[in-house]
């Protein structure tokens, strides 16, 4: 079974370095932020930039989708923040379609103390601002599940499917499934009947012609911690079952699966985590 395996890739250096780097590990699918993360807003990419990255994304054959800035909170009270975190979206959204990105992740938000409920509709209301204001667009934003820390919304996939029913496009919307984020929030994943049990609860809630992508991580911390913390494949608390079931999953065979566990300069730490989720595949 083939499967768009790979990871994170750093942008440094130019947007178009990302490409490379996967390819030097043997990844065929790459996440990238297209601007610095930590940032509210990025310098305009130029055309030479940008025409180079679609050039070499194209002759590499590798799946490349985006990951929005960690800075953005749709579920924010109104704020500074909240009309920053708009803005940065957009030009998120913008930067994406203009390099020919299928989709960009997004964590749906903390409501910051002001219930679920109003979190949920606030993010609803800012997407379909979004979506309105990129009429046209093909880039999609794919949601992220979420581990709960906090107020954080996404944790349970109801909240995904409120938001999702919201959305005046459901063309443009779906999920980014993370591995250790579920099972930090309390999906049992790690036994056969567990993992059976997640799907078929995401089908009956989502649908799984809403999942675009997953994220490849074990978990530092316990089933329910509600604790986002990465840990590298096989040496967490989730161990290397749930990793098996997934590389045999044939509903899954043509979703890109990328790591975001902790890695160095030299992605030796890749290499390792990517030749272990191989080998899983029967």
């Amino acid at each position: 079974m083939v499967r768009l395996l790979g990871a994170h890739m750093s942008v440094a250096g130019g947007i178009d370095k990302a490409i490379n780097r996967g390819l030097s590990i043997g990844c065929s699918a790459i996440q990238i932020f297209v601007k610095n993360n930590n940032q509210w807003f990025g310098k305009p990419l130029t055309e030479d930039e940008i025409q180079r990255f679609v050039a070499e994304k194209k002759q590499s054959n590798l799946f490349v989708f985006a990951h929005a800035g960690y800075l953005i909170n749709l579920a924010a009270p109104p704020s500074d923040n909240l009309e920053k975190s708009r803005r940065s979206m957009l030009e998120e959204l913008e930067r994406c379609e203009g390099l020919k990105l299928p989709f960009i992740v997004l964590h749906p938000g903390s409501h910051l103390g002001k219930g679920e409920g109003q979190g949920i509709g606030q993010v609803t209301n800012h997407l379909n601002e979004l979506i309105e204001k990129t009429k046209g667009f093909k880039v999609k934003i794919a949601l992220e599940t979420t581990a709960g820390q906090g107020s954080n919304l996404g944790y349970k996939f109801s909240n995904l499917a409120e938001i999702i029913a919201g959305i005046k496009a459901p063309e443009r919307i779906g999920v980014c499934f993370d591995t250790c984020h579920s099972f930090a929030a309390g999906y049992e994943l790690n036994t056969k009947e567990g993992y059976l049990a997640t799907w078929k609860e995401f089908e009956r809630t989502i649908g799984l012609d809403k999942l675009l992508a997953f994220h490849l991580n074990d978990s530092k911390t316990g089933l329910g911690s509600k604790k986002d913390r990465h840990e590298h494949i096989g040496r967490g608390e989730l161990g290397l079952e749930p990793f098996r079931f997934l590389m045999n999953d044939k509903r899954f065979e043509n979703l890109p699966m990328v790591l975001e566990t902790p890695k160095g300069p030299e992605m030796k730490e890749d290499i390792e985590n990517l030749n272990i989720l191989r080998d899983l595949i029967k």
